[in-house]
């Protein structure tokens, strides 16, 4: 079991319709949320960051906030995300550049500024996590969603790699795959239109089985587990 109750957790894409589920869940349990997403977005008090994930300093620059903040680090849920539709051989560069930059990289940056930090937690006795969301596209890529897919599977292969290294410092990976999630995000892509999905997974318990997941000790959340 993961004590959640003063745990210091940075939550990325904290204004989302996922990752604004995920803090306000975190909150409840009694975490010392720290709150980031992108600039022009509707963050605001004490406890929320700005910055562009995009960047490579981005990453760098929300840990160094939280660790001013709150002198340690005990959890990092990355919830910020862009998602395109289209066919595969239309994708333009931009397009590519930002759900890579996005959904790939930055997840990887902030696991690689945060380790230490999250190793020291450890090292404290308590037991440091990190929350990515792959989702289901990792393990069914979709047509229409090639490059989506690619960069989201991307990312559940490194956290499948990276765990087996990061859990000898004590701190614990976990790859969320939810299928689709009624949230907005698919009603603003960054490219094309979404097709029809059909049902939707309510957000709310999404959410829920992910914090579930963080204070049972859970190390991997597969489709099925929602």
């Amino acid at each position: 079991m993961t004590e959640l109750r003063g745990a210091v957790v940075l939550v990325t894409g904290a204004s989302g319709g996922l990752g604004s589920r995920l803090a306000a869940q975190l909150t409840e349990r009694g975490a010392v949320v720290v709150r980031a997403g992108r600039a022009g977005g509707s963050l605001q008090g004490p406890g929320a960051y700005v910055a562009d994930l995009r960047e490579p300093t981005g990453a760098a620059s929300l840990i160094a906030a939280a660790l001013q903040a709150h002198g340690r680090l005990d959890g990092i849920v990355v919830a910020a995300g862009v998602v395109a539709f289209g066919p595969a051989d239309a994708v333009a560069d931009d397009t590519l550049a930002e759900l890579v930059d996005t959904n790939l990289l930055a997840p990887i940056r902030l696991l690689r500024h945060g380790a230490e930090a999250l190793a020291a937690s450890a090292a404290e006795g308590r037991d440091p996590f990190v929350v990515t969301i792959s989702g289901v596209v990792a393990e069914s890529p979709t047509a229409g969603m090639a490059a989506y897919s690619a960069a989201k599977a991307g990312l559940a292969a490194y956290v499948g790699a990276a765990s087996r290294e990061f859990r000898r410092r004590g701190v614990r990976l976990v790859d969320a795959r939810p299928g689709h999630t009624g949230t907005a995000l698919s009603e603003h892509p960054i490219a094309g239109s979404a097709p029809a999905f059909g049902a939707a997974l309510d957000p709310d318990a999404v959410a829920a089985r992910i914090v579930q997941a963080i204070a049972d000790g859970e190390k991997d959340l597969p489709s099925t587990a929602f």
